[in-house]
């Protein structure tokens, strides 16, 4: 399994749009995609799932697959403000 942790760049966190992005990055991999944040694990692939999170901005969440090219995109893609 590979990891990274990154610091959310979203000014509203991972909410709707941010989310939905980021679900829709990850539902193009074969492999399963996670992202943890404050004991939670839940599936990248879903919105609905990343909103739960309450990850807000300037929080730190992981990223986890077993591919290691998808870790690096979804981590790549939380860092940045998708809202903008």
């Amino acid at each position: 399994m590979h990891q990274k942790t990154v610091i959310v760049g979203s000014a509203v966190g991972l909410h709707a749009r941010p989310a939905a992005m980021i679900a829709r990055a990850a539902a193009e991999y074969e492999e399963e995609i996670f992202i943890a944040y404050d004991g939670a694990h839940v599936d990248a692939s879903s919105s609905l799932l990343i909103m739960t999170l309450g990850a807000e901005h300037g929080a730190e969440v992981t990223v986890d697959s077993d591919n290691p090219e998808a870790v690096e995109a979804i981590a790549a893609m939380i860092e940045q403000d998708l809202d903008s």
